[in-house]
């Protein structure tokens, strides 16, 4: 449970800091809500910041989500080890605690920053930004951003990417679309992995678990693999993504960008945020940004940004809750 993402704000408890609840004003009288949300749209300004520098350097970010276990870090595995020299890929891994994913990334040759949360059981916009100043995005075609294994609050959260991936792994039961239906809505893609252990796992069906996506009114892609069996295991992942970076760089020629999906149930926490996660970065807060490396932030090295206006976010959720 953390405090930003609103996952210890939940229908039995929402009452408390609503209108006269209990808990509807902070220490310092500030509406607790209005705190929420200028979090969320901090977040989203910062993401936006973060997907401007994304494109300017051409790289297509993904963002992958699951349960913990679900195969994620074994997928990115298979996908460096397919793609070869192909594609040049960069990992930022996240978990609560230890470099054991990010160890793993390194070992295939490939650059990877670990984030360690401690106890925030998801990535923010701004955990992301602190990683790219220890990576170098030139030349990188694909940056892999491996969120906390969690099903519910990763979904609420614009890193800067600008596709989602949810894994389901066949362990887990093929019901988890039609019990976490916040983090499938978000999608723009499933892929249904560990699909080697469906001879011993005949509970799981793969078509059932694609119906329960369907269900959410979700028209995001649907492909079975198997990390275990390499390339071969893997080709519709790996066709999906030749196909999102050429996407990617005709976005970046037209001058245009992607923004991935936020769940709906948590939207209702980014009121006001909109306006600041603009398609391209559009600052018009004061936001003083020292950069002392370039981190692969290229011909932005060691600029400084002041801009106007800041206090914004909360200027807006404030009138939206009056």
């Amino acid at each position: 449970m953390c405090d930003t993402c609103g996952c210890n704000l939940t229908p039995g408890n929402e009452h408390l800091v609503h209108a006269d609840g209990k808990h509807a004003k902070t220490a310092d009288g500030r509406a607790a809500v209005e705190v929420l949300r200028s979090l969320l749209g901090e977040n989203d300004h910062q993401a936006a910041h973060n997907r401007y520098h994304f494109d300017s350097h051409g790289v297509l970010a993904v963002n992958l989500m699951s349960s913990p276990g679900a195969g994620k870090t074994s997928l990115l595995e298979a996908t460096i080890e397919a793609l070869g020299k192909g594609l040049r890929i960069a990992v930022i891994e996240g978990d609560l605690e230890t470099e054991n994913d990010a160890e793993r990334i390194r070992a295939k040759g490939v650059e990877a920053i670990q984030i360690a949360t401690g106890s925030a059981c998801h990535l923010d916009a701004h955990m992301v930004h602190d990683a790219l100043h220890r990576l170098d995005l030139i030349g990188v075609d694909i940056l892999f951003i491996e969120n906390v294994g969690n099903l519910v609050c990763p979904a609420s959260f614009d890193l800067g990417q600008h596709r989602n991936v949810t894994l389901l792994s066949v362990p887990e039961g093929d019901d988890k679309p039609a019990k976490y239906p916040v983090m499938f809505r978000a999608a723009d893609l499933v892929l249904l992995t560990k699909t080697d252990l469906l001879p011993y796992l005949d509970d799981f069906d793969p078509d059932q678990a694609e119906g329960f996506v369907r269900n959410l009114a979700s028209a995001a892609p649907v492909q079975r693999l198997s990390s275990r069996r390499g390339g071969d295991g893997i080709t519709p992942w790996l066709d999906w993504l030749h196909t999102e970076v050429a996407a990617q760089r005709e976005r970046v020629a037209q001058g245009q960008t992607q923004r991935p999906s936020i769940q709906p149930d948590g939207a209702r926490l980014h009121q006001g945020a909109e306006q600041a996660a603009g398609d391209h970065h559009r600052h018009d807060h004061d936001h003083d940004h020292d950069h002392d490396q370039d981190h692969g932030h290229g011909q932005h090295r060691n600029h400084h940004h002041h801009h106007r206006g800041h206090g914004h976010h909360q200027a807006q959720a404030q009138a939206q809750q009056d």
